[in-house]
């Protein structure tokens, strides 16, 4: 089976910082995943270097596979995957249209350019998606003027446009309010059950859905250990993952945590 990620004693640095030393990491293609872990644990390092926006050291003995192949060209591997990500939302200008967002995910560019062609059918998948996440009035909007939620639906939108078969999403309510939030969830709740895998790096357990059943715990720039949702949502890895003791309650396939004491 082809795997979404295979690292194998994988160094990198971000500036003059490791984040990572011999790390090995395996995600199965199709595996509905969440990447868990404290702020500083390499979670959003980990998903630049799927979406290929950084590499690690060179070394005979690593390498870095995504969907089974080492080299991309990155304009191709991004056809193949949806990125929604906190920074990129600070990445466009706050007088975009909200119809050039989504459109700009046809080129995996930061808004549209004049070399740029966009005909019917791209006008139309970019209206059908805006129409299927509920922001098709707000298309002639500037972005910088919606709400934390509008500009992360048509992040989403913009993921979404190619129809990739992996959505990467890194922190995706932050920032959100509790209503906007759990509508973020349900949608994406949505595309999971109609068959997108997810990769979702989150620091809040209560974010991961019921349809994510494969967690990492990455801590340190290591992983703590990986397996099946029941087993890693517990009280005791995650009192380990966060050093606090920590007591997990899952409620209606979402889990909960409070202080132990």
């Amino acid at each position: 089976m082809t795997a979404l990620l295979d690292m194998r004693n994988v160094t990198v640095f971000r500036g003059r910082t490791q984040v990572f030393a011999g790390l090995t990491l395996r995600i199965e293609e199709g595996c509905n995943t969440a990447i868990l872990g404290p702020n500083g644990a390499g979670k959003s390092t980990l998903l630049k270097m799927v979406a290929g926006e950084l590499f690690p050291v060179f070394s005979p003995d690593s390498h870095v596979k995504v969907l089974g192949r080492e080299r991309w060209n990155v304009w191709d591997l991004r056809s193949h995957l949806g990125i929604v990500s906190h920074d990129m939302q600070h990445e466009y200008l706050p007088g975009t249209p909200g119809l050039e967002v989504i459109l700009s995910g046809f080129y995996s560019s930061v808004g549209t350019w004049r070399n740029q062609s966009f005909g019917q059918r791209e006008h139309r998948r970019a209206e059908e998606v805006m129409e299927r996440l509920g922001i098709e009035a707000l298309r002639a909007r500037a972005f910088g003027s919606m709400s934390t939620g509008e500009q992360r639906r048509f992040l989403l939108g913009r993921a979404l446009v190619n129809d990739p078969g992996t959505l990467l999403l890194d922190e995706p309510t932050s920032g959100l309010d509790l209503r906007t939030s759990f509508l973020y969830r349900d949608l994406l709740r949505e595309l999971a059950r109609k068959g997108t895998t997810i990769l979702l790096v989150t620091h809040h357990v209560c974010e991961i859905p019921s349809e994510v059943q494969h967690v990492v715990l990455l801590k340190q720039g290591r992983v703590l250990a990986q397996g099946r949702r029941e087993d890693m949502l517990t009280s005791e890895k995650l009192s380990e993952l966060f050093d606090c003791p920590l007591h997990a309650v899952s409620h209606n396939g979402t889990c909960q945590v409070f202080p132990a004491a």
